[in-house]
């Protein structure tokens, strides 16, 4: 690669498209947009006239096979819906492209899991846009967690209050299993969930209710409430919604032996035992409202930089796909749970595809 900026080409351009042309604009001399591609023409030229001042936004490739022989690409960011993914990855790997791909991995966990084993067994990056992590407040209170300057977890509470109007399900699909896998679980819900995970080690068992409320007509569930029971006897609670107006910003509480750290956006209060207080980081959106762009750049910003970083160096990347599988399994935990009616342990679904 030659010290010049690696390329990416930018696969699908939904929604979430104008935070990675924001993203990419600020990586200038470290990652340069090669071009884009999405099915339909018309789309490829929305793109290139909202984003007039990117480099390479306005060449349209006619399809994966193009992205795939293009010697300028070194790795793909892919932004489609779940259900359009499988064919895209197979095609980019056979070619040896990394992929950089949008949360989640697929619509299920044994989707998800035949994904990561075809890029592993290729030996081809394959990461995964859980931007969560890269919160400054999030990053700093995992390295102390590690440390166990805050000593052992005693508890776990996790909110995600987050709003969506029914005009947002009236999107073709949107909060279907066809397409997305579900509704705010593994469409929202699945950043909070997967810092948690990071933060506060593996989920053992769940007890969940999951429902579709009034607010809206779609096939997925837009509220959960949950117990969890993580690795040792860890107590947790879960609420995620879509439903909750006019929406709040999700928030992770781990409650530590000398320490309770509430992680809010990328703000951190730690309230320890000893009547200290510490408070750091800011105020940042993350689209818990009706508007669900209403969050910052800089984390995918900070995870395309990584992944590239990742590709050059030819080390894993901050979430590799194998990592982002855990979240997929509670997921799938919850929503048997919720469908059975029953405590489900995380074991019983390894013989799925775990």
């Amino acid at each position: 690669m030659n010290g010049r900026p690696l390329g990416a080409a930018l696969v699908g351009l939904g929604m979430v498209s104008a935070t990675y042309a924001e993203a990419l604009a600020g990586l200038a001399g470290q990652v340069r947009l090669t071009g884009v591609h999405a099915r339909r023409a018309e789309a490829r030229a929305a793109f290139a006239a909202r984003h007039p001042g990117l480099q390479g936004a306005g060449r349209g490739y006619a399809g994966v096979a193009e992205i795939a022989a293009d010697p300028e690409v070194d790795f793909v960011i892919l932004a489609t819906p779940p259900n359009a993914r499988a064919e895209i990855v197979a095609a980019l790997v056979a070619a040896g492209k990394p992929v950089l791909m949008e949360k989640p991995v697929a619509r299920g966990l044994a989707e998800a899991t035949r994904l990561c084993r075809l890029a592993e067994t290729a030996g081809v990056p394959l990461g995964i846009v859980l931007q969560h992590r890269a919160r400054p407040a999030a990053r700093r209170l995992a390295g102390m967690a590690a440390a166990g300057v805050l000593g052992p977890l005693r508890a776990v509470e996790v909110v995600v209050p987050w709003w969506r109007p029914q005009a947002y399900y009236d999107v073709p699909g949107r909060g279907s299993y066809a397409r997305d896998g579900g509704g705010v679980l593994i469409s929202q819900a699945i950043h909070t969930l997967d810092l948690m995970l990071a933060l506060a080690g593996e989920v053992e068992e769940v007890v969940a209710l999951t429902a579709t409320t009034g607010f809206h007509r779609m096939e997925g569930e837009d509220f959960v409430a949950a117990g969890l029971r993580l690795a040792g006897g860890v107590p947790g609670s879960l609420f995620a919604s879509t439903a909750s107006f006019p929406g709040r910003p999700e928030s992770i509480l781990l409650h530590h032996r000398d320490a309770s750290a509430e992680l809010v956006g990328n703000s951190l209060r730690l309230a320890w035992q000893d009547g200290r207080v510490e408070i750091a980081g800011g105020a940042a959106g993350t689209g818990a409202g009706a508007d669900p762009m209403a969050f910052t750049a800089d984390w995918h910003r900070e995870v395309i930089a990584d992944f590239a970083a990742a590709v050059a160096a030819g080390r894993p990347p901050m979430v590799p796909c194998r990592a982002a599988l855990g979240v997929h399994r509670l997921i799938a935990g919850l929503e048997r749970s919720g469908r059975e009616g029953r405590s489900v342990r995380l074991a019983e679904l390894d013989d799925g595809g775990g």
